[in-house]
């Protein structure tokens, strides 16, 4: 078969590839959208393990909405404190548990609206809770995935609003979820922000870049 010469069909061979090579899942240890949701939160700007090693204690602590927006200000840091900028996750977690509880009866909503609107939740976390937690259209668009997608051609844009938008049309729509996901890991996994394992990589005889970063 012969090369993808289309963004679209590179975006759908490597779907394919890295089906084979993934599983589309996220890295992050949760039980239900509410702690799915506090766990992204929590990731910004830390590791998935690092934050598997915070949220037990968490949940444990404040299971739901309602008991997170009552928690103390100051022991809600001191539990978050190892993720790092731990004052302001935890005043966006306090934010979010009481939006909520105002807005939505505790439970956490499902329309991209209303989860991009609630603190310290934007359009990638809010397309990420789409897709694993209530298994709908959403394409979070992360640094990995930013850098994967330009590494393989299939955008020359840099704002992650407008890539998703781009990449949108390019896989089925109950299948964008997916997609993002085995990007994340292939950008964590292979696909490395400085040398790039290009050599084991599923997409090495057709991404534009292959070998050459």
């Amino acid at each position: 078969m012969g090369k993808p010469r289309s963004p679209k069909g590179r975006a759908r061979l490597a779907h394919e590839r890295l089906a084979a090579e993934y599983e589309a899942e996220v890295e992050l240890d949760h039980t239900n959208p509410f702690e799915l949701l506090v766990a992204t939160i929590l990731s910004a700007q830390c590791t998935d393990a690092r934050v598997n090693m915070t949220t037990p204690a968490l949940f444990a602590r404040f299971p739901d909405a309602e008991a997170l927006a009552g928690a103390d200000e100051i022991e809600l840091q001191e539990l978050v404190r190892s993720t790092g900028f731990y004052k302001n996750k935890a005043r966006s977690l306090l934010g979010m548990s009481r939006a909520l509880l105002e807005d939505h009866g505790g439970e956490v909503p499902t329309d991209l609206k209303s989860l991009a609107a609630l603190p310290g939740v934007g359009r990638k976390t809010a397309n990420l809770m789409r897709a694993v937690a209530f298994d709908l259209p959403g394409l979070p668009v992360d640094t990995h995935v930013k850098r994967v997608a330009t590494r393989l051609g299939l955008t020359e844009l840099d704002d992650p609003v407008k890539i998703e938008f781009e990449l949108n049309p390019m896989v089925p729509q109950g299948e964008r979820g997916e997609f993002a996901l085995r990007l994340i890991l292939h950008g964590r996994r292979a696909c490395f922000a400085r040398k790039p394992n290009c050599a084991d990589c599923a997409l090495n005889d057709f991404c534009p870049s292959a070998f050459s970063v």
